[in-house]
Order: structure tokens, then C-alpha cells, then sequence
């Protein structure tokens, strides 16, 4: 296995879908296999590939070992008047532009490598917004401090979908520390 450093981290964006949709699919469905037998919220994942996909500046990184996909991560600036997660603050930041980093995984034999900062820095360093939210599925606690190690806290939970897990929001300032 290469070390994180080594991995060749590859920038896509709206053009490129066709060509990695199936990889993203695929990695997705590895990752997620026991949910996805048990969840029908985590089947729905080529809808939410499309969606964040469609959108003209859409920002996908996958990393490689070789020609063996590692890892995802991905997601668009927000849609002005769409910045739902504001909703979670008293006093939502004067800043407006807002990134939402959609989707994020890392392959079973990565992880614990370092891949998953690599992948994140890649795409979120880029980035020209003022910030960025996320969401975490509320039942995994580190992975919500990995989150929180790169800058993020939690202003609320959320459940966006009817049939979705209930989620942490996370914010962030962007340039991240």
C-alpha cells in the first residue's frame, strides 16, 4: 500500500461526471454494503452523485494508489438564499459564501494512513468561500472529531430526508487552520 503522500490526488468537476460517477458509485457501495442492505436511505447515493454532480462548480478530488481509487471527497458552493444550515444559529456569521462539502470517504485499507486529511486539504484549500458546512451522521463521534481536528464544530443536528439518519451540522471558517 502507498502512503498517503504518495497517493495521486486528481481534481474533477461538473465535465468530468460521466467519466467518474461510476468510480464514486462504486467506492460508495464497498464503504456502505452492510447499510445499504439494511438502509434504504444509503441506496439513494447515485441521486445525491447527480445532484451535487449538476451543479456547474461542483469540486470533486479522488485519490489513487496507482490506478486503484482510495477515496472521495467532494461537494459545491451553496446556492444563494439555499444556506438552510443557518437556521442552526442565533446569530448566523456575517460572511455569505458558503462551500457545502457533500459527500467524503475513504476506503476500508486507507484509513489511518493520513489519506483522509490529504483528500480533505485537496479540496477544501481551493476553495474562494468564507465557509463551509457539513454533515456527519450523529451516530459516529470520531468521526466527528476528525471534523472537529480540522476545524469544523457543530451548531445543530438535522434530518434532512424523512428516511436519513439524524446528522451533526457542522461549520467551518474557510481558509481552514
Amino acid at each position: 500500500m502507498t502512503t498517503a503522500e504518495a497517493l495521486e490526488l486528481r481534481h474533477f468537476g461538473h465535465d468530468d461526471l460521466p467519466l467518474i460517477r461510476q468510480t464514486l458509485i462504486d467506492m460508495h457501495a464497498e464503504v456502505y454494503a452492510a447499510a445499504m442492505i439494511r438502509d434504504e436511505f444509503y441506496r439513494k447515493f447515485p441521486w445525491f452523485v447527480d445532484h451535487w454532480g449538476g451543479r456547474p462548480d461542483f469540486s470533486c478530488v479522488i485519490a489513487y494508489d496507482g490506478d486503484e481509487p482510495v477515496g472521495f471527497a467532494y461537494g459545491a458552493p451553496a446556492v444563494e438564499g439555499r444556506e438552510w444550515w443557518r437556521r442552526h444559529l442565533v446569530a448566523a456569521p456575517e460572511k455569505e459564501r458558503t462551500f457545502h462539502f457533500s459527500q467524503f470517504l475513504v476506503r476500508e485499507r486507507w484509513r489511518k494512513t493520513g489519506a483522509s486529511s490529504r483528500l480533505h486539504r485537496a479540496l477544501m484549500d481551493p476553495r474562494g468561500e468564507d465557509l463551509a458546512v457539513l454533515l456527519v451522521d450523529a451516530t459516529h463521534p470520531k468521526v466527528q472529531a476528525l471534523y472537529e481536528s480540522w476545524g469544523y464544530h457543530q451548531i445543530g443536528r438535522d434530518q434532512p430526508f424523512a428516511d436519513s439518519p439524524v446528522f451533526a451540522v457542522m461549520l467551518a471558517e474557510l481558509p481552514l487552520p
